[in-house]
């Protein structure tokens, strides 16, 4: 039995099947009625795990493995009294076992036996005792080593992940959910929030992934001059063991949570935020190498997400040089070219106004070129603007149109709307009236001593036809070629 033990314990990683078949085999060979292999946290002075033999769930609770002594103290044979390592509320036994578990001088946790019913223990009970002690400690040694590998390898991949997906292309605030979803995930947090700062110097939690209803999280703030604050600002982690009684910890939300990371994203100076990795409360703490890995994660998610806001802001800048181009080139040669062909057409048509079929062809292709300059223009005016994210209302497309106009005019058109337009302006009437509205204020922009255009959207009108629709009326105080009157233009669709 001794060398099977001895055996597995180098053939299975899997620790608590290896450590319970350890303490089972120690009970065995010695004919003791208790056995009990306590691990301690290699972080803190406590229990991390309790393999038994012969014991109820009752007495397990009630065990006391580490009394008042050494936890790396020499295997030691005790007879008289109760052993330590027997449940304080059973019987009296006559001797007990106990053996420090360690590998080299580190101590993991340790073994005892105890209550033999045939007599006390004897040198041969301890000698044995010793040998699966040693071997538990290769165990918990080998156990802890593989999983660190994993642990660390889990940690790299997530952090490759991450900046594969910024790199890819998302907007800012997909790539901070990325960021908390991963974080949360590999640290097995309950949480993953991200904090940002204040124009009053606080911190405000811009994005949260958590398991269940993240409501009441996303907006909590740290007001300034919390003393977490401080470090945080200041670049440096903060690592908390219960978020519900520390009192730097000043938000709300402190109460639903227990053991918690705080990490800057920082990269080259620059601070992005806090990645905050919170676990409920009652939940193991942090290690040591979750903090190392975890700080690790958050010094590569935020050199990930500078590098992704560069590649953002260069590929808008490609996109801004593309447009500027395409309309210096419409404006530079298909523009003058349609220009130049209408004044020879408005010329012919002038000598040749006696005849009137002739004059009227000639009238017609002057205004279709009149047309389709005003179509290119209005093209041109379009690339100049910033590319941004389509309004989903009518009226707020309005606003779009209106507000790019202002940069080139170099003053904000008045727009005044009348009644429930985004109600009843529907796809195909608003598309008409946008249209319209583009050409009325390039043709505006070209005119001389243009300085205040009004814009007015009214819905529902009454129709010629009789038909209920909407009225654009778009007005400038720009003179007109003809009688030198302002210019005004009215548009109207069915709806």
């Amino acid at each position: 039995m001794l060398l099977e033990a001895v055996l597995n314990v180098g053939s299975d990683l899997e620790l608590g099947s290896t450590l319970q078949q350890i303490v089972d085999t120690a009970a065995a060979l010695t004919g003791a009625r208790h056995g009990a292999l306590g691990v301690l946290d290699p972080d803190r002075d406590r229990i991390e795990g309790l393999y038994t033999a012969g014991m109820t769930e009752a007495e397990r609770r009630h065990l006391d493995l580490f009394p008042d002594e050494p936890a790396g103290r020499p295997a030691t044979l005790t007879r008289p009294g109760r052993s330590p390592g027997s449940p304080s509320d059973g019987p009296p036994v006559r001797s007990f076992l106990r053996a420090p578990i360690r590998v080299q001088t580190e101590v993991f946790g340790q073994l005892y036996l105890a209550g033999k019913p045939s007599g006390p223990f004897t040198d041969t009970d301890l000698a044995l005792l010793r040998v699966l002690a040693a071997q538990a400690g290769i165990a918990i040694g080998n156990a802890r080593l593989y999983e660190t590998a994993r642990q660390r390898e889990r940690w790299i991949a997530g952090a490759a992940a991450v900046t594969t997906a910024l790199l890819t292309g998302t907007d800012a605030a997909d790539a901070l959910m990325t960021v908390a979803e991963r974080a949360r995930a590999l640290a097995g947090a309950s949480a993953g929030v991200i904090l940002q700062p204040t124009e009053e110097g606080g911190m405000e939690i811009v994005t949260a992934s958590t398991q269940d209803d993240p409501a009441g999280i996303i907006g909590t703030v740290i007001e300034p001059g919390s003393a977490v604050l401080v470090q945080l600002l200041g670049g440096e982690p903060v690592f908390i063991d219960d978020s519900a009684t520390d009192p730097r910890m000043t938000t709300a939300v402190r109460s639903r949570f227990g053991p918690s990371m705080m990490l800057p994203l920082q990269s080259g100076g620059r601070l992005i935020g806090t990645l905050a990795l919170p676990r409920r409360r009652g939940e193991r703490p942090y290690t040591d190498l979750d903090r190392l890995l975890a700080t690790q994660f958050a010094s590569q998610a935020a050199l990930a997400l500078v590098l992704a806001d560069a590649q953002a802001d260069r590929e808008q800048l490609a996109v801004y040089e593309d447009r500027d181009r395409i309309a210096r080139d419409l404006h530079d040669l298909v523009v003058q070219r349609l220009f130049a062909t209408e004044m020879m057409l408005e010329s012919t048509r002038r000598r040749a106004a006696s005849e009137a079929e002739a004059g009227e062809l000639l009238g017609r292709a002057v205004d279709e070129l009149d047309s389709t300059i005003q179509e290119v223009r209005t093209a041109i005016f379009a690339l100049q603007q910033p590319p941004a994210e389509a309004p989903s209302t009518f009226r707020g497309r309005v606003l779009r149109e209106t507000g790019g106009a202002a940069a080139l005019l170099g003053f904000p058109p008045s727009v005044h709307f009348t009644g429930a337009v985004d109600a009843l302006v529907g796809a195909e009437p608003g598309k008409e009236l946008l249209a319209a509205l583009r050409g009325a204020l390039a043709a505006a922009h070209r005119r001389p001593g243009v300085s205040a255009i009004e814009v007015e959207v009214e819905a529902p009108v009454r129709l010629p036809d009789g038909r209920s629709g909407v009225r654009l009326v778009v007005a400038d105080d720009g003179r007109g070629d003809d009688d030198g009157r302002p210019t005004t233009v009215t548009w109207q669709a069915p709806i």
